[in-house]
């Protein structure tokens, strides 16, 4: 199943990166295991942050997961985190419109020196869970969809016209078979009746 487990913010200093904001749905995980797997998630994102140059975006892969990544040029940075089926697009327009809503909600003086106490945009639990599905929060994915569902759609519904067809055919030519039985019913009916006529 696709899914997004966890979206985070940082500020990319110059020796180390601070986050900002996090926010992860650890729903799938043993409920003894989230603590663990939440400080795994923030320390690889803090140190993909660390390793991407500015203005740069990336993904990589850690065992069963997808760690996608955008610095701006500005060391403002955006992590997420994935299933590998969850699609690459999806992710980093995703990430690109936090980090829009997040310099539009944040100062930037705020950025270097801030904490996730400190920083106020609680925005990102609304973002992780709309896309969750994918589908439907990338226009293009979901037109892709429906077109590819479309296309179902018509291949059956020619293979049952086609199928419509045949048996028509073989109706016609019953008809005609019939059509001649019939009419030899007729005749040897005729032939019959008129020895037995009643005038």
């Amino acid at each position: 199943m696709v899914r997004v487990f966890s979206l985070s913010v940082f500020f990319k200093g110059a020796t180390e990166a601070r986050l900002l904001k996090t926010t992860s749905d650890l729903q799938s995980f043993p409920f003894f295991q989230r603590g663990t797997v939440n400080e795994f998630m923030t320390f690889a994102s803090r140190t993909i942050v660390e390793r991407t140059q500015p203005a740069l975006r990336q993904s990589v892969k850690q065992d069963a997961y997808m760690c996608h990544v955008y610095v701006r040029a500005d060391n403002l940075a955006g992590v997420l985190i994935a299933d590998h089926e969850y699609p690459q697009r999806v992710a980093h327009t995703l990430i690109t419109k936090i980090l829009d809503d997040f310099t539009a909600k944040v100062p930037a003086g705020l950025w270097p020196n801030g904490s996730e106490a400190q920083i106020p945009f609680d925005a990102l639990p609304a973002f992780l869970t709309r896309y969750q599905d994918p589908k439907e929060a990338d226009p293009l994915l979901k037109m892709q969809t429906d077109l590819d569902e479309t296309k179902i759609i018509l291949k059956n519904t020619i293979e049952a016209v086609l199928k419509r067809g045949e048996n028509l055919e073989d109706m016609v030519y019953k008809s005609e078979q019939l059509s001649m039985q019939s009419k030899a019913f007729y005749k040897t009916a005729k032939k019959t009746n008129s020895c037995c006529s009643f005038s």
